[in-house]
């Protein structure tokens, strides 16, 4: 009876850290636009992963897990720079001009190009179900894209969110020695010191335009900070910990329609037909790639 009420306990926690961390990251698409409203795109990201950044010192002094290993740190920069500095830097200067649930949609394509670069360069290979859903997702991207028809020169927003998306991938390759190594937590606790640290030449002016900013974008900043950038992480952290990576995988196919339903209520966009296509597409895709088409290692 204890074992079972302990059971029961522990999939309760398990399933309301699943919804915080959904909830969290899903928040961040709409949460953002706000900001930007009378936010820099960069200095709002230097002052999101600057609160984040306070959090996680204060996780890694209470916990003391010491210093990484020396060899550990190139891996580190790089997830750090990749993906919390250049993904933020393109996420936030592309929501100026996509909409949160398109840009969610697009960014929805990160684990499709996470497996082709597995497959690029970690010996992994695709069973023929898997091509075929990395190729659908990529046609769904290419619609959302489409869709915003003004937006297709180099340098606009879709294409800046689908570089996000791609650096999402490398960041989601990169980090999965180092939590395996050190631990969910930890690891993801030196990463957004790194990233914020890499954010350090837009702190200037994020200090000066701190004052300025109505108090919407200030509490905007605070939620980014708190939620998606620290506690999304933690509590995803705990579900892993808990059912494992692949058991949880398929729980992230929620982050765009609740991104989508979260910035029609929190900001009235509404979705466009086309974007809403695009997306059903690509999370087609991505469904198939990741049942059917997992990626084996390669016999050599």
């Amino acid at each position: 009876m204890k074992r079972s009420l302990a059971s029961v306990e522990t999939a309760t926690g398990t399933a309301f850290a699943a919804i915080v961390a959904l909830l969290s990251w899903a928040s961040a698409y709409p949460v953002t636009r706000v900001a930007l409203r009378d936010m820099p795109a960069i200095p709002l990201a230097a002052a999101r992963y600057g609160l984040a950044a306070v959090l996680a010192i204060g996780w890694l002094l209470w916990k003391r897990p010491g210093i990484p290993a020396r060899a550990d740190w190139p891996r580190f920069l790089l997830c750090g720079a990749v993906g919390i500095t250049l993904y933020n830097i393109l996420f936030n200067t592309g929501e100026e001009t996509v909409s949160a649930g398109a840009a969610s949609l697009i960014i929805a394509s990160a684990p499709i190009l996470a497996t082709m670069i597995a497959v690029t360069l970690m010996g992994e290979k695709l069973t023929g179900w898997g091509w075929t859903g990395s190729l659908i997702s990529f046609a769904g991207v290419a619609v959302i894209v489409l869709n915003g028809r003004r937006e297709l020169a180099f340098g606009s927003g879709a294409v800046l969110v689908l570089g996000c998306a791609l650096c999402g991938a490398i960041y989601t390759t990169a980090q999965r020695k180092l939590v395996l190594r050190y631990g969910a937590l930890n690891a993801i606790a030196w990463i957004l010191i790194i990233g914020a640290a890499l954010l350090a030449p837009w702190w200037e002016t994020m200090i000066r335009a701190l004052p300025e900013v109505s108090p919407l974008t200030r509490l905007s900043i605070l939620e980014l900070g708190i939620f998606p950038a620290a506690l999304g992480y933690a509590a995803w952290g705990h579900v892993i910990a808990v059912r494992g990576a692949a058991r949880t995988a398929a729980l992230l196919y929620l982050l765009p329609p609740l991104a989508v339903v979260m910035a029609w209520l929190l900001t009235g966009e509404c979705p466009t037909v086309g974007t809403l296509l695009g997306g059903t597409i690509v999370m087609g895709g991505v469904i198939l790639t990741n049942t059917r088409g997992k990626p084996r290692r390669a016999v050599l």
